[in-house]
């Protein structure tokens, strides 16, 4: 029965021509038009009432919590005497009035030690002090801004669909936060003071403001507001700005071992999901979008056991594992095929892995793609039998690119020899593996990018380190410089790696990398 079935006809009234139409509705007030909420003094009031009172329990320190204390240390010392703003971003629209799950900055992650705590529109701010009379003997006191819970006596608690409870679920009071981090705490009505006051050119007793830009665009107009009404020049703080922006990547390149069992963790719930994989193959074969199945099932372990994708996965079979970044995973699975799988959890911490398993589809390598795969396994071999301490980052890739040149060589592939080959005048062999071997691992997947090259490419490698081993081979379709049984096929295997006192660590090992494994393991899984 619809709803007004069976009601009884009325008579249309007649409009009032001498009543003022109605004012036309704000655009932004549109986007509630759906919620036909009640607006009524009474809804009001009885929704502000006859609610148990918010729990005011205080919980134990976060475990991150001295770690992030000893990261916002290092920055205090780095910056003395300058305000120190660090923003954890804001909430990105997806469409209309839906957001995108936010995910803090990684830099506010990192100085603040919070992972999934769903904090937008939080700030970071280090006040700076006298020499040595800030939190634990730093130059810096820091006070961490942010929504905290509203009263449910509040119209915020069922209005507000941002960061009202009855739409999000409960927030941290104040206290609460303090106990958690161990750093002072105040709501968001204080930030914009806290920011602005006294800042100003320094050659005119004005504070200095650093800013991690980036984040929060809102931010960045206030802060660059008040550098205008002060007289400080913008161009000259960009960079200055730039300067904190790089150390706080420079400070990520050496993990504690907080961080090294986060990741620890994101490796092992990484390989669950690849064991996820292989027994939804024999699905995805059959499937018009096999590598939506293949994507699908790693999403899934992600987010049963993390907070999320450390990276849009990437599920390439036959020829899309050519395309080094192939996120749209709407191709076939078929017998046959190799799978090129790379994929990472990210942790509640917001730390991920970055693993790749290339995958005989069958479960049986053919010759062709066991020569290919060996070979890029015995690159990944080499470059991690030379990591210890003390050699230099760009030497991992080198090391890589000696034993991929030689197997091209073997196979006719090179147009040249292969010294030529891996001279700066030559790099002939790139064609079929145009990206670097490795790349700094964390909070991001691509950790640390805004660190300096001398310490970074350029850089000595430190127990604490963690980093990928990614070498491949790429043989597009439509190569005609190899032979045709190379082609449509792409070889990439990618493991996690820790440096440790005396060597490396290979975090993931335990995902089965020898071709003889690859096809037990997988034979295992599929029953």
């Amino acid at each position: 029965m619809s709803q007004n079935e069976n009601q009884p006809e009325t008579a249309p009234q007649a409009q009032d021509a001498t009543a003022s139409p109605a004012p036309p509705q704000p655009l932004a007030d549109r986007v509630e038009n759906r919620s036909q909420r009640p607006s009524s003094d009474a809804f009001r009031a009885f929704m502000g009432s006859q609610w148990a009172p918010a729990s005011q329990e205080l919980p134990d320190a976060d475990a991150s919590a001295p770690h992030a204390a000893r990261r916002r240390a290092a920055v205090s010392a780095r910056f003395p005497g300058e305000r120190v703003v660090v923003p954890a971003g804001r909430l990105k629209v997806r469409s209309n009035d839906t957001d995108y799950r936010f995910r803090a900055h990684s830099a506010f992650a990192h100085l603040t030690g919070l992972g999934v705590d769903h904090e937008p529109d939080a700030v970071l701010v280090l006040e700076p002090t006298d020499e040595g009379a800030g939190d634990d003997g730093s130059n810096h006191e820091a006070t961490l801004y942010f929504r905290p819970l509203a009263g449910r006596d509040s119209e915020q608690f069922y209005a507000d669909p941002r960061s009202g409870e009855f739409w999000i679920g409960p927030r941290p009071t104040l206290a609460q936060m303090r106990a958690r981090t161990g750093m002072r705490t105040a709501g968001l009505e204080e930030l914009e003071v806290a920011v602005t006051k006294n800042a100003g050119a320094v050659e005119f007793g004005g504070l200095r403001i650093r800013l991690l830009r980036g984040s929060d665009l809102d931010m960045e107009a206030l802060v660059d507001t008040s550098r205008i009404n002060t007289g400080v020049d913008l161009e000259s703080s960009d960079a200055l700005d730039g300067e904190l922006s790089e150390f706080c990547s420079e400070l990520r390149l050496v993990k504690d071992e907080w961080e090294v069992e986060q990741l620890r963790g994101s490796v092992a719930a990484t390989i669950a999901g690849f064991e996820d994989v292989v027994r939804a193959l024999p699905r995805a074969i059959g499937h018009r979008r096999g590598e939506r199945v293949v994507e699908g099932a790693f999403f899934a372990r992600a987010r049963e056991e993390g907070n999320d994708l450390g990276y849009d996965t990437i599920a390439a079979a036959g020829n899309n594992a050519t395309i080094l970044h192939w996120i749209t995973n709407d191709g076939q699975v078929s017998d046959g095929d190799l799978l090129l799988l790379d994929a990472g959890v990210e942790a509640d911490s917001l730390y991920t892995a970055d693993i790749t398993r290339t995958l005989p589809v069958n479960g049986a390598f053919t010759p062709v793609q066991r020569r290919v795969y060996q070979a890029v396994l015995d690159a990944a071999d080499a470059a991690f039998a030379i990591v210890r301490p003390g050699i230099r980052f760009r030497d991992v890739h080198a090391e890589a690119m000696r034993v991929l040149v030689e197997r091209l060589d073997d196979w006719g592939l090179l147009p040249v020899s292969p010294e030529v080959a891996l001279s700066e005048q030559g790099q002939h062999h790139r064609r079929w593996m145009p990206h670097g071997t490795s790349h700094h691992l964390g909070l991001d997947v691509h950790d640390c990018a805004q660190a300096k090259r001398e310490l970074y490419l350029d850089g000595v490698l430190e127990p604490g380190m963690v980093f990928t081993i990614e070498p491949g081979l790429y043989f597009k379709a439509e190569d005609l410089a190899v032979p045709e049984e190379y082609r449509g096929m792409g070889v990439r295997i990618e493991d996690d790696i820790l440096v440790t006192a005396d060597g490396a660590e290979n975090l993931s090992a335990a995902l089965p990398r020898t071709p003889e494994e690859v096809e037990a393991w997988m034979a295992r899984l599929q029953g």
